[in-house]
């Protein structure tokens, strides 16, 4: 009776490890390991390995791209686009920049007013984007973009923040302002780097948070989606706020990577003026960096050839900076501006593009692409690609015109895209792991 008792503690033992061994393999292929993968599980096909072989690819290639604007995602609040939105645009936009074989991206950007003016139109054009990238083939990076802060500041060409963080009238004056040069500029985003914006009880940076989770969760399951870039440009107006901005992407970054693993691209600041006092410099700049840089970029933007003077040595910073903060460079707008002297109508001097002299030619676009590619980047794109025509004609890719019997528009290249295309083609050749021949780097 001693030996059958020894043994049936033994045989029990045995049951409960492996009852143990089996609920612990369930879980472990039921379950997503972390909350970066839960999507993926849910919504589609993919496997966790799925996701990170996709993910290995994208980061063992240099990107080459193009900026791309939308439609309601680009609408301001304060005005309307006078021009109609072409119909296919985006079937027929993604098909002519996959036939050049050679770019591999679009950085779309997208507006937190656009959003607030028409959300249903707003996130429905976003599926469709990534919906139109995935059968093209066309990586998509999404730019949560701003451009002189807000049309409610600059009602004339500003576009970004929601008209709800500026409802104190007599601090933030309807079109008084929204450049780096404004007063008014200057203290909302001291404002905003502070996080001292609130709605309803709920602070900027958690309302920003809320936004961008959206786009995740219509983009992240689809294979297209390349990454998410936080906010473009944002503006610096004292030294004390780069350290600032890094808490700022830093919270950005844990937040997201809960839910996505993709790239995240932080932005250089603006102004890039590199005698002024907030000390543009590359350890302020390195400073923006969030803490988790697994999977990271820094973006910045580059208008000029930088073979000497101001774009040079915009660019020798930017490269001290990546090296500081050990992260890979994205260049996410390039393009050639020259600009001229001229006075407003007040009599004020300012600078103004001169179209003819910002024209582009291919030797242009090779000596600046060559440039990139020799400092070693993560990708570029190029500005831009827009249904909107540019009085600066290198400034926009694709033509649209409108038969005026049918009223129906149709939509063109560029030469400048043929240009965009050699100088990708001639300065990175890719071969099938992705990687520039070695005679292109020589």
């Amino acid at each position: 009776m001693k030996y059958e008792s020894i043994i049936n503690k033994y045989i029990l033992t045995i049951i409960v490890l492996c009852f143990t061994v089996t609920t612990s393999l369930y879980i472990l292929n039921n379950v997503p390991v972390n909350n970066v993968y839960a999507q993926h599980n849910v919504t589609t096909n993919q496997t966790r390995l799925d996701v990170d072989n996709q993910i290995a690819q994208d980061n063992n290639k240099t990107h080459l791209g193009v900026n791309m604007r939308g439609y309601y995602t680009s609408m301001p609040q304060s005005r309307d686009f006078k021009f109609p939105f072409p119909d296919n645009y985006y079937d027929t936009s993604f098909k002519d920049i996959s036939k050049a074989n050679i770019v591999d991206h679009v950085r779309y950007r997208f507006y937190w007013e656009s959003y607030v003016r028409n959300s249903s139109a707003f996130l429905k054009e976003i599926e469709d984007v990534a919906k139109t990238a995935d059968k093209y083939g066309i990586k998509v990076v999404y730019d949560n973009h701003q451009f002189h802060t807000s049309s409610w500041l600059n009602a004339g060409r500003g576009t970004g923040f929601p008209p709800y963080f500026f409802t104190d009238h007599a601090l933030y004056e309807q079109d008084s302002g929204g450049t780096p040069k404004s007063a008014v500029s200057q203290t909302w985003w001291t404002n905003w780097w502070n996080n001292a914006m609130t709605v309803n009880g709920t602070d900027g940076w958690t309302l920003q948070l809320e936004f961008l989770k959206k786009i995740v969760s219509i983009t992240d399951k689809h294979p297209s989606t390349l990454g998410y870039e936080i906010l473009s440009e944002p503006q610096v107006h004292s030294e004390d706020q780069w350290a600032k901005i890094g808490k700022y992407n830093t919270f950005m970054t844990d937040e997201l990577r809960k839910i996505t693993n993709k790239t995240i691209i932080y932005s250089m600041n603006i102004p890039i003026d590199l005698k002024s006092s907030i000390n543009v410099n590359a350890l302020n700049l390195a400073k923006m960096t969030p803490q988790n840089k697994q999977n990271v970029v820094f973006k910045f933007s580059l208008y000029g050839i930088p073979d000497d003077g101001y774009q040079s040595d915009k660019l020798q910073l930017f490269e001290n900076a990546s090296r500081i903060a050990g992260v890979p460079l994205y260049i996410g707008e390039w393009n050639n501006v020259k600009r001229v002297e001229t006075y407003n109508d007040h009599g004020e001097k300012i600078w103004v593009i001169d179209d003819v002299q910002s024209d582009i030619s291919q030797a242009d676009a090779n000596a600046i692409v060559g440039k990139f590619r020799d400092i070693g980047i993560w990708g570029l794109a190029y500005w831009e690609w827009s249904f909107v025509p540019n009085d600066t004609p290198n400034f926009n890719l694709v033509n649209v015109t409108s038969d005026k019997a049918t009223g129906k528009e149709t939509m063109q290249p560029t030469e400048y895209f043929k240009i965009i295309e050699n100088a990708y083609k001639e300065l990175f050749v890719q071969q099938p792991n992705g990687v520039p021949a070695a005679s292109k780097l020589s």
